[in-house]
C-alpha cells in the first residue's frame, strides 16, 4: 500500500513508519513537495497519485462539511490520531501510538473491500510504561552480586 502523512505528521515518522511498515511506501507531504496544499485537494491529488491511506493529525478535517466531502469523494482509507497532551511528551506519545497502532490497522486496510476511517487510540497515560529498580536495594536475580 502507499500511504501518505499529511503536514500535521511530524516528519521524522516517516522513517519509524517505513520501518515498522516494510513492504509497503510511506511518503510525507513534505517529500513529495506538497507542503501548503489545502486538505480539498489534497485528497484527489493524493487519489491520482496512486496513495490508498493518507494519515493526519487534523482534528478539525471531519467537522468540516466540504473537507469530508473531499474524503469521502477520494475514497481512499484516513487514519486520524490525536496529541491530546502538550509539548515534547504529548508528541512523543501522539508517535507512539501512530507507530504502534499502523502494522496492524494497515495488515487489515489491505483486505478491506472500500473506504475505511481509522481512528487511533491513543496510548493511556494512567498507566506507567516503564518499571525502575534501584539494584542496590532491591537487585532482580540476574544482577551480578
Amino acid at each position: 500500500m502507499r500511504i501518505l502523512l499529511d503536514e500535521d505528521v511530524p516528519r521524522p515518522s516517516v522513517e519509524l513508519l517505513r520501518h515498522v511498515l516494510r513492504g509497503h511506501d510511506v511518503d510525507h507531504v513534505h517529500l513529495i513537495k506538497w507542503a501548503g496544499k489545502k486538505d480539498l485537494v489534497l485528497y484527489q491529488d493524493a487519489k491520482r497519485a496512486g496513495y490508498d491511506i493518507v494519515v493526519t493529525n487534523d482534528a478539525a478535517q471531519m467537522s468540516d462539511p466540504d473537507e469530508c466531502r473531499e474524503v469521502k469523494r477520494a475514497g481512499m482509507h484516513r487514519v486520524s490520531y490525536k496529541q491530546r497532551h502538550p509539548g515534547l511528551r504529548g508528541l512523543a506519545i501522539a508517535v507512539a501510538s501512530l507507530v504502534a497502532a499502523m502494522p496492524d490497522a494497515v495488515a487489515e486496510l489491505a483486505n478491506a473491500d472500500g473506504q475505511r476511517l481509522v481512528a487511533i487510540i491513543g496510548i493511556d497515560l494512567t498507566h506507567k510504561r516503564f518499571s525502575i529498580v534501584d539494584p542496590r536495594r532491591d537487585p532482580p536475580p540476574y544482577w551480578p552480586r
